[in-house]
């Protein structure tokens, strides 16, 4: 048997394709022809025109992004991308930013309907002492932080909350990137006015958290109103961005890399413990459930594939090699040489 690991555990989740349209005419600004772009990334690999309403997979995103620097010629082109991109509403997400009463709201909405832009997205506001965070992770199968997305990525947050501001004066206080210290920080000094942390925990905006309740001079509660309750109806109808499937993902992203436990899960989709232990028992799940079902699944994938057992076992989250035995014979009945053997 052949099987990949990260296959077949969580359905795939999906974005929609703001972004790509956004890229797009970003891309034919700096001089890059956009359908031969996206064609070498891609490599042969089938990829939808970015129509309204339209639904991408996820984990193909990486692709573009990695390829990006090599086919552009230019090391920091995500900057250059976020440079040339002028935010505007494509989406519900995006009028119900430009609707909302002040900074706060519109990031609280933002927060709120993330997996409507992207079922990998972990954003979260924090506030700390007079700073206040909002952090916007993106999450890949077996990928980690995508430097030329997440900056790209970070100058069209930081313009999207100036215009929500709306007075020109909107500045960060700091910016956090997970992925490592490029080699020239010019660039990010003229556009952010600051030197990013890298290397960081999570992918960060910091501002000061008096701009939350500055108002927004686009605010209409009326159509806040209405576009809070498409935005609703369209994250319901999102069934592969759904709970279960994200708490799965987030799960096959950090398992054997961090601890999987459930305050670390919870923290990262934004619920309390409790909050999340009760949305997924309304499911009539747990995240041990979940926990148990990931770990089984890639154990079998791994040892299929001719893994050496210690190797699967450090895969799954096991420290040890004696738990690793004892877990995998209540989930097969057999030793994971038996099952190999078997099958």
């Amino acid at each position: 048997m052949n099987h990949d690991p990260h296959n077949s555990i969580a359905s795939a989740l999906t974005h929609s394709s703001t972004l790509r349209r956004l890229l797009y005419e970003a891309l034919a600004e700096l001089g890059l022809d956009p359908t031969d772009t996206y064609r070498r990334a891609y490599q042969g690999v089938a990829l939808a025109p970015p129509l309204f309403n339209a639904r991408e997979d996820h984990d193909n995103a990486p692709r573009f992004w990695q390829a990006l620097a090599g086919i552009s010629g230019d090391v920091d082109i995500g900057l250059h991308l976020g440079e040339t991109m002028q935010p505007r509403p494509l989406d519900v997400v995006g009028y119900l930013l430009l609707a909302s009463r002040d900074l706060g709201q519109a990031l609280e909405s933002f927060v709120r309907f993330q997996h409507i832009l992207s079922g990998g997205f972990a954003a979260r506001l924090e506030s700390d002492g007079e700073q206040a965070r909002l952090i916007f992770d993106l999450n890949y199968r077996g990928v980690g932080s995508l430097r030329q997305q997440m900056e790209c990525l970070a100058l069209l947050l930081q313009k999207m909350l100036a215009s929500i501001n709306n007075d020109g004066r909107f500045r960060l206080s700091g910016l956090d990137f997970r992925h490592p210290v490029p080699r020239r920080l010019s660039e990010h000094r003229r556009l952010f006015g600051l030197l990013p942390r890298f290397a960081q925990a999570h992918d960060a905006l910091i501002f000061p958290r008096a701009w939350l309740s500055r108002p927004s001079r686009s605010a209409n509660p009326r159509l806040f109103a209405v576009l809070w309750a498409q935005a609703e109806l369209e994250l319901a109808e999102l069934e592969e961005n759904q709970l279960l499937n994200r708490v799965r993902y987030w799960l096959e992203v950090n398992l054997g890399v961090q601890l999987c436990d459930l305050p670390s899960c919870a923290t990262a989709l934004g619920y309390s413990v409790n909050g999340l232990q009760r949305a997924l028992a309304e499911q009539q799940q747990s995240f041990r459930q979940l926990h148990d079902e990931v770990r089984r699944l890639r154990a079998q994938a791994l040892l299929s594939n001719g893994l050496a057992i210690r190797e699967v076992a450090r895969a799954c989250g096991f420290a040890e090699l004696s738990p690793f035995y004892r877990a995998f014979r209540r989930w097969q009945g057999d030793t994971p040489q038996g099952y190999r053997t078997s099958g």
